[in-house]
């Protein structure tokens, strides 16, 4: 009776199948129905993702051209003055936005007020002396019209007293006159002749001095434009010790400080155009060729995390970033290596407001350029060339 005994221990002993019946494994270790459906869902899900992917490739992805290579910049202007002094007063602080025409710095502008205070006197001195040569030039056409008048009374006289002379010989040779009355008319004529000539040579000095009075206005006309020339070259002088904003932007580098003497041309800051930003892409020579003003850009600045801009191509430079380098590679050497060139390529950047308050010249971005507008462009070089 004891081992029935022992044989249901060890069969109590014995670990319980799960769902409380057999081993339900199938036997080789072939899968069940369950792991089998599982496993083709997997499968199928896989194979949708990578047809779709594909297809994206395909369709879009080989378009796609990107770089991190590129930087923001901004056509920045440097601030410098064009007349020397010191400078009295500064209108602006560091990273401030600025206006165009705006006032920036002060420099004393008392020595170019004075040479435009005096050479204002020089202009109103060159205007008088035009009109005393105009009053002259009065004067003189009527002392001409004076000197004809007498010239015309000489010219009358003379021929009254030849008049005369011609009446009394006549009479003088029959005795009816004697010849000392003759005489008396003969030195009147003399007399008359010789006024007749002093008016004519008085005439022909006024005229004269007429063409003296025009050649002096003339010259004081001459005097007067250089003399104004000079105060609006004084004029401009004074303004520019005002110095101003040319384009609105924020000011950066600054150096400038009260006190300061300065030349024309001293930096005193940049006025950074934050508002008119754009990007520089360089892209490698293998890059562009699909690539054409006007097709879009997606831009990813690492500044704005998680938020991605978008962007025009707007053009390309003549010429790779080397061409324009200090010193330009010479290759024509022995040991030559070819080494892909990069060709500068600006890009548009449509930003808000926003955006616009992060975005400054110099900050890194990565920047893709979707091409497939240009997917026929080998075609039509092969059939232009084909045609050439």
């Amino acid at each position: 009776m004891d081992a029935p005994v022992r044989d249901r221990q060890i069969e109590s002993d014995a670990p319980p199948q799960p769902g409380g019946g057999p081993d339900e494994s199938p036997p080789g270790g072939r899968l069940t129905p369950r792991a089998r459906v599982l496993l083709a869902v997997v499968v199928l899900a896989a194979l949708v993702i990578g047809g779709g992917w594909g297809v994206h490739w395909w369709l879009v992805g080989r378009f796609i051209e990107s770089t991190d290579d590129a930087y923001l910049q901004a056509d920045s202007v440097t601030v410098a003055p064009k007349v020397s002094g010191y400078i009295v007063e500064v209108y602006v602080a560091d990273n401030q936005s600025v206006p165009a025409g705006a006032p920036l710095v002060r420099l004393d502008s008392r020595q170019y007020q004075a040479a435009l205070d005096q050479l204002t006197a020089t202009t109103a001195a060159r205007k008088a002396d035009i009109a005393r040569g105009e009053a002259d030039l009065l004067l003189q056409r009527a002392n001409i019209a004076q000197a004809r008048a007498q010239l015309d009374g000489a010219r009358a006289n003379e021929s009254y007293a030849l008049a005369q002379i011609r009446r009394y010989e006549p009479l003088v040779s029959s005795g009816a006159e004697t010849g000392e009355r003759l005489a008396e008319l003969r030195n009147a004529h003399n007399q008359a002749a010789a006024t007749l000539e002093a008016d004519k040579a008085a005439l022909e000095s006024a005229e004269r001095q007429i063409g003296a009075t025009q050649a002096q206005l003339l010259q004081a006309r001459a005097q007067l434009e250089a003399a104004a020339a000079s105060a609006e070259s004084a004029r401009l002088d004074a303004e520019d010790t005002v110095v101003k904003s040319s384009i609105a932007g924020r000011v950066g580098d600054r150096t400038v400080r009260v006190g300061q003497y300065v030349q024309p041309g001293t930096r005193l800051m940049t006025i950074v155009p934050v508002q008119d930003i754009y990007l520089e892409a360089n892209f490698k020579e293998t890059q562009i060729g699909l690539m054409r003003a006007g097709q879009p850009a997606t831009i990813h600045v690492d500044a704005l995390s998680g938020a991605d801009l978008h962007g025009t191509v707007a053009s390309f430079a003549p010429g790779t970033g080397s061409e324009f380098a200090l010193l330009p590679p010479q290759n024509a050497t022995g040991n030559f290596t070819k080494i892909v060139q990069r060709v500068p390529v600006r890009i548009h950047v449509d930003a808000g407001e926003e955006a616009r308050k992060v975005l400054v010249p110099g900050l890194s971005v990565t920047v893709k350029v979707d091409t497939r507008s240009g997917r026929d462009a080998p075609k039509r070089i092969e059939s232009e060339s084909g045609h050439g």
